[in-house]
């Protein structure tokens, strides 16, 4: 029996995914805090450029290591190959941490727009629902992830062309002061819509010649987002204003209604969900596909390195990764989930960074940029996920060195 997983993804697939995992929720729900940290249109839209830099930096040290590094784990494989074990472990220890908090934010997501009352107990259903999808096979979900993100476009564009035929009610809306520590914390929450673009990275072993296909598909993904994001955040700041953004628990809704097209919060309620699901489900993929890597090295139980005979995708790490997740959608609040999921996925990126630093020559300029705008944006996050964040970094590394003597030979 072989415990390979099969390589079915071209670029374009590839880019569709790590689109799916970016142009999701985030964009339905990250804008109203961020907008509150940034405290003016003109600060918004700065930290939504800072946090494109980061992740560009990270996406393309990301790539750099995974044509080098071509398996399933993303920077658990990186940070273990170039900068030894306990980082490795680190950064699989952070994004799976992380990961599951945003698979839940993105569950929650997807309750509070179909049923706001059962909000808990339509987030657990939909985690088993796409649990069992991709329990039968990646090429099912890659499919499924082409239409949740043609939808979620068409829904975007609709509200974008509302938004800028309404002729801006707010004229100074992109305008205002910048304070630092603000923007900061804006590009931090913002960056948690962002950081689909590793999805690919991480399903190194499912993509077809992952040297010339995933540098390609990283960046194409990052650029497509970044364009849709700045459409999106320019035309409701031009309808609601910032302060109106910041106090909006529906941001794009709320810029269809000032736009006299109330007839479209329909479908943006209905888009907002369907992203959810979209980004929920690349989310437990690229989870399971690292809890894969760190159960082959021992770091967590073996069983959960077992590779489906007929489906060959890692149904164990997936039934274990859609469990827990279910869970945490049950108990926790999604606010909490979404700053606690930005500082693990930061951390994990820094190490990223770190690790492109070691290939050396052109590599080190973006690598050390993407390394100090990770711990800037880590930071700058609210006290509560930043103590939270590192609580579960000490207890990473207390279970490194529990394992470390049953896994060094």
């Amino acid at each position: 029996m072989t415990s390979e997983l099969r390589r079915s993804l071209g670029l374009f697939d590839a880019v569709v995914i790590g689109l799916g995992s970016m142009v999701g929720a985030g964009i339905f729900v990250a804008l109203g805090p961020a907008a509150e940290a940034a405290g003016s249109g003109a600060g918004l839209l700065w930290a939504l450029g800072a946090a494109a830099v980061v992740a560009y930096c990270n996406a393309m040290s990301s790539a750099s290591l995974a044509a080098r590094h071509p398996a399933s784990g993303g920077t658990y494989v990186y940070g273990r190959e170039r900068l030894g074990s306990f980082w490795g472990h680190l950064a699989g220890w952070a994004f799976v941490a992380g990961k599951t908090a945003s698979c839940a934010a993105m569950a929650l997501t997807v309750g509070a727009y179909l049923w706001p009352e059962r909000a808990h107990a339509v987030a657990v259903a939909a985690v088993v629902a796409l649990t069992a999808l991709n329990y039968r096979g990646l090429q099912k979900s890659a499919l499924l992830t082409r239409a949740i993100v043609a939808f979620v476009l068409a829904v975007l564009a609709c509200v974008v062309t509302v938004s800028f035929r309404a002729g801006g009610k707010e004229p100074a809306a992109l305008g205002g002061d910048l304070a630092t520590d603000g923007l900061l914390q804006a590009a931090g929450l913002l960056f948690f819509a962002f950081a689909g673009y590793a999805r690919i990275a991480t399903l190194g072993e499912e993509v077809r010649d992952p040297a010339r296909t995933i540098p390609r598909a990283v960046p194409l993904a990052l650029g497509l987002a970044l364009a849709v994001y700045g459409l999106v955040a320019v035309s409701v700041l031009t309808v609601l204003g910032p302060t109106a953004l910041a106090a909006s628990p529906a941001p794009l809704a709320d810029a269809a209604r000032a736009a006299d097209a109330a007839r479209l919060v329909p479908l943006v309620t209905a888009g907002a969900a369907v992203a959810a699901l979209g980004s929920l489900l690349s989310l437990i993929l690229g989870v399971s596909r690292t809890t894969l890597a760190m159960a082959r090295d021992a770091y967590l139980p073996t069983a959960l390195a077992a590779v489906h005979p007929r489906f060959r995708v890692p149904h164990r790490a997936e039934l274990a990764v859609g469990a827990v997740v279910a869970v945490t959608a049950a108990t926790v609040d999604v606010r909490g989930a979404i700053g606690f999921s930005s500082f693990g996925v930061l951390v994990y990126y820094g190490i990223a960074n770190a690790s492109a630093w070691t290939l050396g020559g052109r590599h080190r300029p973006l690598a050390a940029l993407g390394l100090a705008g990770c711990a800037a944006l880590a930071f700058a996050l609210p006290v509560g996920s930043v103590m939270a964040g590192a609580g579960v970094l000490a207890a990473g590394a207390v279970a490194w060195s529990v394992t470390r003597p049953r896994t060094t030979r």
